[in-house]
């Protein structure tokens, strides 16, 4: 009797903890969400040029606001014409995500689309980042045309960097942000602080944080609105602005949940925006753009080569 009650202590134990690493600012529940942001692409598959689909305007409206697209004159963008311009844009689109070029909307290119993903564009000011590009040997005898590694990590356009001073950068949290929030984005920061040149502390009360984390809905006044839950998950800004936005809408998890989003794997890649680090087209990397609910991730190799590259460490 006494090992059959320890049992069902152990379970609701348990059951008890799982329950309690969900964090939503509007303690939804996955199966109350409403479809995502992104669900209309799903009904585009098998579109290509030439073709006049309805909600072809919104897939227009989907690269531009990536990077991908940008119509000189509104007319075009706000109909349903699959023009040369869009079946360029799904190109370069399909091209970063390793997906074969054919300008088609096709499964794999709908499915990656759908994923919800970083709210950053990859494309900025017309510069495609996203390119690999060849990583030289740092030893100055050697060619100038000998090849090291490919490496596929990006910067912001500029390559905005913090200064070569400020190695040590503090950061602390909006009052809008969930306490069972904080620690994940903490142990993110350790996790940069382990693998690069910069260290991190949290900001003591009377100090102004070089970083700041908060939750926010919708348009929250730093011309990148959120759009609810599914679409985009996080954002943040480049060198030395040091803004990290959570979308508070989306259902976020403390440990692994499914239908849930990982708030350290989200940290981890908002924070090497804060440093500089555009997206990257390697699926394994922390910079990569998009992640599924309930996945988690690490830093990778081409995210610390990124770090090191930029500022030249």
């Amino acid at each position: 009797m006494a090992l059959k009650t320890l049992h069902l202590f152990s379970s609701a134990f348990l059951l008890f903890l799982v329950l309690s690493s969900v964090v939503n600012a509007k303690r939804q529940m996955p199966s109350d969400q409403k479809p995502s942001p992104f669900d209309f692409i799903k009904h585009l598959e098998g579109c290509h040029k030439g073709n006049k689909t309805k909600e072809i305007h919104n897939l227009k409206h989907y690269l531009h606001q990536f990077g991908y697209l940008d119509y000189p004159n509104q007319i075009y963008a706000n109909n349903d014409d699959f023009d040369d311009l869009l079946e360029s844009a799904v190109k370069t689109y399909q091209y970063n995500y390793h997906i074969n070029p054919t300008g088609t909307l096709d499964a794999e290119t709908i499915a990656k689309m759908v994923t919800p993903r970083c709210g950053n564009p990859d494309i900025v000011n017309g510069t495609n980042t996203m390119l690999p590009r060849p990583n030289k040997r740092q030893n100055p005898s050697s060619s100038p045309t000998s090849i090291h590694t490919v490496s596929h990590y990006s910067f912001f356009s500029g390559n905005p960097r913090w200064p070569p001073s400020k190695t040590h950068l503090t950061y602390g949290f909006s009052p809008n942000t969930p306490a069972a929030a904080i620690n994940p984005v903490i142990r993110a920061f350790a996790k940069w602080d382990s693998a690069t040149h910069f260290t991190f502390s949290r900001a003591q009360n009377n100090q102004r944080p070089d970083l700041v984390i908060g939750f926010h809905r919708r348009d929250h006044g730093d011309g990148a609105p959120f759009d609810g839950p599914g679409g985009t998950l996080a954002h943040a800004f480049a060198p030395t602005n040091g803004r990290f936005h959570y979308d508070a809408d989306e259902t976020w998890s403390v440990a692994p949940v499914a239908n849930a989003f990982h708030l350290e794997t989200v940290a981890l890649h908002e924070i090497g925006h804060l440093l500089g680090l555009g997206h990257s087209s390697v699926e394994g990397a922390i910079m990569y753009a998009r992640i599924p609910a309930g996945a988690t991730k690490n830093l990778h190799a081409d995210d610390i080569q990124g770090i090191r590259a930029l500022y030249n460490v």
